[in-house]
């Protein structure tokens, strides 16, 4: 998340209550969860496993929780007990809940010829190019962009969100929720069908690229950035921050999992489960998906089990 204008490190450290070890001059111009950091970006990391990660990421500031840590040249500390509850404090300040009062917000800048059918919920600081056509039911949630000759029909919501927790076994609440102040993109020329979720990023933006067509009853989740002309078929699942690059295909049932690529071009078959990054230009099946003609000649390996078998028996 981009803050309105960049803020001191040392105006953040009074927020948070933070020990600064660094740069207090320095200017912070945003705040990301560490999949989408950028450099002037502020991160945080609470556990040790992590902290390497999250010290060599492209962050320049991390709020963290041991002072003891070896700084990487060009970036600054801020140490306080809990990092997560730093964050969220943060978060709060720049996006605070806004709950709307109206079905579509005065602050949402709709284009010219979108036609709006009932029923459709809009937003705070929406933005609706020209010529889009949004469906009954729909809902918009704040911050969301959605550009020229988009269709989108009943029933999907666009922004909720995302799926994203803290998770420490040592307190009596496992699993805190992260505030999701990303948001939606979805650029010109898409069509999204009925009951599809579309979740915004957590602290970026979850894309939808020029051209791309989908189905009915699919879920993208938080950060997932889809490229030009992809096709996606319904029951689809899509998990937080993969990459879909141009031209890929998923036919129905699809399941992606977090933080991968698929890379141009690829085309995978229905009920296939990608558990890893992989090329483009080829076809897929089977879970975890392989390319299509192994899995085929699997196949028929595995209907000669029995006749084989037999043969060693005898």
């Amino acid at each position: 998340m981009r803050f309105p204008s960049p803020v001191s490190l040392s105006w953040i450290a009074s927020l948070i209550n933070a020990e600064i070890i660094g740069d207090a001059t320095a200017e912070v111009t945003g705040i990301n969860e560490i999949h989408k950091v950028e450099t002037g970006d502020l991160a945080f990391v609470d556990h040790p496993k992590y902290y390497d990660k999250c010290l060599h990421s492209a962050a320049t500031f991390i709020i963290i929780n041991n002072k003891d840590v070896e700084v990487p040249a060009g970036k600054s500390l801020l140490v306080v007990d809990a990092p997560f509850e730093a964050y969220q404090t943060i978060t709060n300040h720049f996006r605070p809940f806004n709950p709307s009062n109206k079905s579509i917000s005065d602050s949402a800048v709709i284009g010219e010829g979108t036609v709006v059918m009932p029923n459709v919920f809009i937003g705070n600081h929406v933005q609706i190019g020209k010529n889009t056509v949004i469906f009954p039911n729909v809902t918009i949630m704040d911050y969301s962009i959605i550009g020229d000759n988009v269709v989108i029909q009943a029933g999907t919501v666009i922004g909720g969100d995302a799926f994203y927790y803290n998770t420490k076994k040592n307190r009596e609440v496992w699993f805190k929720k992260m505030n999701s102040c990303g948001n939606v993109v979805i650029e010109d020329n898409v069509e999204i069908g009925s009951n599809c979720t579309i979740d915004r990023g957590v602290s970026a933006s979850t894309i939808i690229g020029k051209g791309s067509i989908l189905d009915n009853l699919i879920q993208v989740g938080h950060d997932v950035v889809i490229g030009k002309n992809c096709i996606i078929a319904a029951q689809v699942g899509i998990a937080g921050a993969t990459t879909l690059e141009d031209g890929v295909t998923l036919w129905g049932q699809v399941g992606v999992n977090k933080t991968i690529t698929i890379e141009s071009g690829a085309v995978v078959m229905g009920q296939a489960g990608v558990t890893r990054s992989i090329e483009g230009n080829k076809t897929y099946w089977g879970t975890p998906a392989i390319d299509a003609r192994e899995k085929y000649k699997e196949g028929v390996w595995m209907k000669r089990l029995p006749e084989l078998w037999k043969k060693i028996m005898e």
